[in-house]
This record gives structure tokens, C-alpha cells and sequence, in this order.
């Protein structure tokens, strides 16, 4: 049975006047094609979204020791995210207090802790305090007021082993911003994850046509039919038991209701996990696979499976010292699942991993979208982890580098924007709940440009 959060009123329409925002949303059940392409709703969206929203930064790991920087880019803004001496996080905006040089690009260490600008020599401390101005006697005293002179700080938190950023400062705190689809990762443990891998690809579609295409599960029996273990389209549920939930501030989340229904043995459980192992190396790995393996000779035939898993899967977490957050097992998601933060952060968590899309702009152009994913997972507190980078931008038909399953999403995500375009389509039409998640993300982002 497909169930859906109560609170209707959140994919009802925002309780705002939006007549000042083109191309806005009319009802749940339609979004008006021009938004996904329109070059004057892209700019508003650059004014009143990205200039005023919490935004995934960075993972901790790309910055795991004092004066390692990355640099985040969202539209035309760069961003440089600097770890600090005490394990916190600053963020500046890139460019040099002279003639706007950019100061970082990409991801590195400070040396000697000092953010220096390759064009005159200026420096800044890991802090965002200037260090050294080369050519200060030529200046006015105007010119060089040290407040003027520090680098411009963006808003910073740090929360499910991310920094965040906001470069609005009059921002309200990213806990607010995040509440309440933010405690169900919480649950699952979202602080212990760490990066097993992380690529990207460029994508010709807008950034929100690319991120829909995982706020719903139906999806599944025609992009992936390898999942439904050779169940035939017409035989399978549009719903598959999946619950869908809605939240205040254009967040959602989704909870398969597969386990224990339709894979009630350990056999059909195993070949299940085996499909997501080999098909994208995340969610499932071969370590979970080699946990449950082990059942079948221990399970009996009352033995309730997924209770039987769930307890062998935590047995070999405490006994090989990976965290495991009490009761973790208990959350909806642990199985499958998935929750979006908006604007543009998607976990899908299972056991003690999690498959992690992030979804922006690119090339400040409307069609165009950077999709970066990773494969997440807890490992022992013993381990020694190296810094996390990117391993590569790989096309998205490179069989080389993604599994079947990314391929398979990938495939219909261009095709989507370039139907947009055809003369009589006006609007896409939207399930009134396997999909209310996307008229939700739509209402929450019209509330914003209307600010």
C-alpha cells in the first residue's frame, strides 16, 4: 500500500503570492516546461536560490587536515572551504580583496597556511585575515582597511560529516534548514560515512529534470528490469509497496517496501543485493554480501529473514569496530530508501553505506547540469583513510567507469530535456503521490523566488 506524509499542504501550494515568478507552479499535478529551460527563470534562480540556500559544500574527507582547501563552484559563484586548525571549516568567497583574482582552484593544501594570490602576492591566513599586501605604499589609506582587505566569509556548518555553506549571511541556522527529513539520516548513522568512491559526469538537461528522476522508485521495472528479478512490467505494482513522504521545505523521502515482501528468502534477498554490487558498487558491497552468504546455513525455516540479516549485519559491524548507531536497523531506510535535501543533496542509504548524488548547474547554462555521485560507506574506526578525490568527469555512456545501473538512469535523463522542446508538450504531469515529491521541490523553490 503506498502511503504518503499527511501534511498535504506542503505539495498543495505555497502559501505565498508567487504571481512574480515566471512560469509558476498553478497545482501539484503540473510544472510548466519553461522552467527546466527559460534563461530568465535560471537567473532568478541564481539571485534568489543559490545566493540564499544551505548547499553541500564538501565532504570532511576532501579536507581531513588543517590549510587543505577545495574549491565549490554554483553557477558564476566560486567558494573556497578551508579547514582550520581546530577541525572547523571557514568559507571564502574566491576572489582576492584587489582585482577580483581568483585565489584557489580545485582542491589542495595551503602552503604555509597561506592563501596567496597568484597575480600580485597578496595573502590571507587560512582565517581569511590579510597576512601580507604587496605594494601597500602605493595604496590610499582607504583602500586598506583591514576589514576591507579580509577575505569575504560565507555562512558554515557542518553536519553528516559535510560543510555546508550559505552565501547569504543573515541565513538562519542549517539545522532549521534541514528539518525534518535530515533526522531520518541521522538515524542510519549519516556521520560515519566516508567516501569508498567519487566521479561525476555533465549532463544536457537542467539540474532539476536530472534530480527527479530519483525522487520516485517507479521508475524501476523499465530503466532497471534487472531488478525486478524477471517480473514482466505488467505484472509488477506501480507502487511496490514504497512509502512516499513529504516535508516543509521542499525535502522528501522514500522507503522501499520490497524487504520481507517480495524477497523473503535468503536466496531471493542475495541475488537482490548481488544486482546492486555489480551494478554500481554502492549501497551493497561485496562485504554485506559475504555477511548474509553466511546465513544460509544458519537460518532455519522459521527464522524470520530480514530480522536474521539485520542481526548478522550488526553482529559483523561491532566485531570488526564499524560504528553502528543503536537501533539503526529499525529505520525505514535501512533496507532501501531514499532522502532528498533540498535544493539538491540525495542519500540513498542501505545498511551501513550510501549512494549520494549532488546536482548543480553547470557552465552557467539552464540545460546543462554537473551530476557528481558517490559511494559512501562506514568503515572500522581503526582504518586510516585516504583523502578523498574525485577519481574523474567520465561520459555518461563510459561503460568503463559507471555500472549498469547509473548507465541506465543517465540514458533517460537527456532524452526528458530534449522532449521539453517539442512544439505542443506544455507541462510535465505528475502522480498525485509517487511523484508528489517533485511537485514539493517545485512549490519550495517558487516560495523562494518569491522572497
Amino acid at each position: 500500500m503506498t502511503a504518503i506524509d499527511e501534511s498535504r499542504a506542503v505539495h498543495a501550494g505555497p502559501a505565498v503570492d508567487t504571481s512574480g515568478v515566471p512560469f509558476a507552479m498553478r497545482d501539484a499535478l503540473h510544472v510548466p516546461r519553461e522552467r527546466y529551460y527559460d534563461r530568465g527563470f535560471f537567473e532568478l534562480e541564481k539571485q534568489k536560490l543559490w545566493l540564499r540556500s544551505w548547499q553541500m559544500a564538501c565532504r570532511l574527507e576532501e579536507i581531513p587536515e588543517p590549510n587543505d582547501f577545495v574549491e565549490y563552484e554554483i553557477c558564476v559563484q566560486s567558494v573556497l572551504v578551508v579547514r582550520q586548525r581546530d577541525g572547523s571549516a571557514k568559507a571564502f568567497q574566491n576572489a582576492c580583496r584587489h582585482r577580483a583574482t581568483q585565489l584557489e582552484k580545485g582542491a589542495g593544501r595551503l602552503a604555509g597556511g597561506q592563501i596567496v594570490c597568484p597575480f600580485h602576492g597578496w595573502r590571507w591566513s587560512a582565517d581569511g585575515s590579510p597576512s601580507f599586501i604587496f605594494g601597500r605604499d602605493g595604496f590610499a589609506a582607504e583602500c586598506l582597511r583591514p576589514d576591507d582587505l579580509r577575505l569575504r566569509e560565507c555562512r558554515t556548518e557542518i553536519w553528516g560529516g559535510c560543510v555546508w555553506i550559505n552565501l547569504d549571511p543573515d541565513a538562519g541556522p542549517l539545522a532549521a534548514s534541514l528539518s525534518p527529513a535530515a533526522a531520518v539520516l541521522d538515524v542510519v548513522g549519516v556521520g560515519n560515512w566516508q567516501v569508498k568512491w567519487w566521479k561525476e559526469t555533465v549532463l544536457n538537461a537542467n539540474w532539476k529534470m536530472a534530480q527527479e528522476a530519483f525522487m520516485e522508485g517507479w521508475h524501476v521495472p523499465q530503466t532497471h528490469p534487472q531488478l525486478t528479478m524477471g517480473v514482466p512490467i505488467d505484472d509488477v505494482p506501480a507502487n511496490a509497496g514504497t512509502t512516499y513522504r513529504t516535508y516543509a521545505g521542499g525535502h522528501s523521502s522514500f522507503e522501499s517496501g520490497m524487504i520481507g515482501t517480495r524477497f523473503p528468502t535468503i536466496d531471493q534477498l542475495l541475488a537482490r543485493f548481488q544486482l546492486l554490487t555489480d551494478g554500481q558498487d554502492a549501497m551493497v558491497l561485496e562485504r554485506d554480501l559475504n555477511v548474509l552468504r553466511a546465513l544460509r546455513h544458519r537460518l532455519g525455516p522459521d527464522d524470520n529473514v530480514v530480522a536474521e540479516a539485520a542481526r548478522a549485519l550488526r553482529e559483523y559491524a561491532k566485531g570488526s569496530g564499524i560504528p553502528w548507531s543503536d537501533g539503526m536497523e529499525d529505520s525505514p531506510v535501512f533496507w532501501a530508501g531514499e532522502v532528498f535535501l533540498f535544493p539538491n543533496m540525495f542519500f540513498l542509504p542501505q545498511f551501513t553505506n550510501c549512494l549520494s548524488y549532488r546536482i548543480r548547474p553547470y557552465n552557467d547554462d539552464p540545460e546543462w547540469c554537473r551530476f557528481e555521485v558517490w559511494s559512501l560507506t562506514t568503515y572500522p574506526e581503526v582504518d586510516e583513510r585516504p583523502r578523498a578525490e574525485l577519481l574523474g568527469r567520465f561520459d555518461k555512456a563510459d561503460s568503463e567507469n559507471w555500472g549498469l545501473i547509473p548507465l541506465q538512469d543517465f540514458s533517460n535523463i537527456e532524452r526528458q530535456q530534449a522532449g521539453l522542446h517539442t512544439r505542443d508538450f506544455e507541462a510535465t504531469r505528475l502522480a498525485t503521490e509517487w511523484e508528489a515529491a517533485i511537485s514539493t521541490m517545485h512549490f519550495e523553490l517558487d516560495r523562494r523566488l518569491a522572497q
